[in-house]
């Protein structure tokens, strides 16, 4: 049995949709290596556990090159000067580009298109 723990104790969430300029396609993992390394590398680990990142796997569009980050309300600035900061994965040269900040999956999705 699994408890919720009720809606005031829970972190208010932000989701950050991004897309990646690169000339070749690249893996998930390999990019949510790069995000959270940048991260830590910006933040340190106080700020990293602050924001609570995730990269969401199921959202990773990878011929678009498109993908979803969670984070707390708080950190969505910190966690776009990291991807900003990010101009290499692998030996891929990189650009990343945060397309919108939205409260739910739902509607930064219908607003994008």
């Amino acid at each position: 049995m699994q408890l919720k723990s009720k809606p005031t104790l829970r972190g208010r969430r932000r989701y950050i949709f991004f897309r990646i300029h690169s000339e070749k396609p690249l893996g998930f993992i390999n990019v949510r290596g790069a995000i959270l390394n940048s991260m830590l590398c910006w933040a340190g680990e106080k700020g990293y556990s602050k924001a609570g990142i995730k990269v969401i796997q199921n959202l990773w569009k990878p011929l678009r090159k498109m993908g979803v980050i969670r984070c707390s309300h708080t950190s969505v600035d910190d966690v776009k000067a990291a991807l900003a900061l990010i101009h290499q994965i692998g030996d891929e040269r990189v650009v990343f580009q945060s397309l919108r900040v939205s409260g739910t999956i739902k509607s930064g999705t219908e607003k994008l298109g």
